[in-house]
C-alpha cells in the first residue's frame, strides 16, 4: 500500500429531526484543518427544521457536502446508503448530535499514512451535554483505560470504542460489508467485532470526538436493552466461557451504575 498524504475522508451523517444539534455537528466537520473530505448527510425526512440547516451548509459548501432526505429503514440503513456514495479511502460516520474535535482528521490521516497495514483505528472521545459541557468524565476515564492497548478479547468483554472516534479504510468496508440494519442499538459494536475478527485495530492516543448525551437520544432511552444486546452479540462472536462470563459481569455492573444514575437524575428533576 502506498503512503498517500492526500487520503480522502468520507464522513456519513445519518440524521432525523436533529435541529438542535446538527449545525454543531456539520461545523465540526467543515471546520477541520484537513480539508480533503466529503460529508454525506443521509436524512430520514426530518420535519423539525433540520433540512433548512442542511440546505444552508450544502449551498455554502457544495463541493464538500452531499445530502439527501428520504425515508430509510433506520440508522444503519442510512449509513449503508451513505457508504455506497462515499469516494474516500477512509470512512466514518458521525451522528447528527455528536462532534469532532478540531484536528481530528489530520491525526487520522497521519496515522493511516504511517501505518499502511492497519485497516481501522480509533481514538479517545469525551462526553458532553446539550450545552457542550463535559460530563461523566469517570466513564471517559474508564474507557480510556481499556482502549489504550487494542485487544479483541477485551473488546468481546466490553465495548470500549466510541463510534464517533473510529475510522476505517474503504478496503476494510469492502471485506466486512454493510452495517446490520437489524441492530438498532448496537450496530457500531457489531461492526467493530466484525472488523476486529479480521483486522487488528490501531490506536490514536488523542481525543478525536465528543459524544453528546441528551434525554432523547437512544443511548439514554434504551441503555438496558443496549447492554443486553451487546452481551448477546459477544455470544455470537465467541464461545469462550471465560470471556462471556466477564462480559456478563461487566454488563451487570454497568446496568447497576446506569440505573443509579437514572434514579438520581429523576430525583433532581422532581426537586
Amino acid at each position: 500500500m502506498i503512503k498517500d498524504k492526500s487520503l480522502k475522508i468520507s464522513i456519513i451523517m445519518p440524521s432525523f429531526n436533529a435541529v438542535d444539534y446538527i449545525e454543531r455537528s456539520i461545523k465540526s466537520v467543515i471546520g477541520q484543518d484537513y480539508q480533503n473530505f466529503e460529508l454525506i448527510i443521509q436524512d430520514g425526512e426530518s420535519k423539525d427544521g433540520t433540512l433548512n440547516i442542511i440546505k444552508y451548509y450544502a449551498e455554502k459548501y457544495p463541493k464538500k457536502i452531499k445530502w439527501v432526505s428520504k425515508k430509510d429503514k433506520g440508522q444503519a440503513d442510512a449509513i449503508n446508503q451513505g457508504m455506497k456514495k462515499a469516494t474516500g479511502e477512509i470512512l466514518a460516520y458521525l451522528n447528527a448530535d455528536d462532534v469532532y474535535k478540531h484536528g481530528a482528521f489530520m491525526k487520522v490521516v497521519d496515522f493511516f499514512n504511517n501505518n499502511p497495514d492497519i485497516m481501522w483505528v480509533y481514538g479517545k472521545c469525551d462526553i458532553v451535554d446539550a450545552d457542550d459541557h463535559e460530563i461523566r468524565s469517570w466513564i471517559t476515564a474508564y474507557k480510556n483505560f481499556w482502549l489504550k492497548n487494542y485487544s479483541y478479547s477485551t473488546l468481546l468483554i466490553l465495548n470500549y470504542i466510541s463510534q464517533m472516534a473510529c475510522f476505517w479504510r474503504s478496503e476494510a468496508a469492502e471485506k466486512i460489508g454493510e452495517f446490520d440494519i437489524n441492530q438498532y442499538l448496537v450496530l457500531d459494536y457489531d461492526y467493530w467485532l466484525r472488523l476486529g475478527n479480521c483486522f487488528k485495530a490501531g490506536v490514536i492516543p488523542y481525543y478525536l470526538a465528543s459524544f453528546r448525551v441528551t434525554l432523547s437520544n437512544k443511548s439514554s432511552l434504551g441503555f438496558l436493552k443496549q447492554f443486553k444486546d451487546e452481551y448477546n452479540l459477544a455470544g455470537k462472536h465467541t464461545k469462550n466461557r471465560v470471556i462471556l462470563f466477564l462480559h456478563y459481569l461487566n454488563y451487570q455492573m454497568i446496568i447497576l451504575i446506569y440505573s443509579g444514575m437514572k434514579y438520581l437524575n429523576s430525583i433532581q428533576i422532581k426537586i
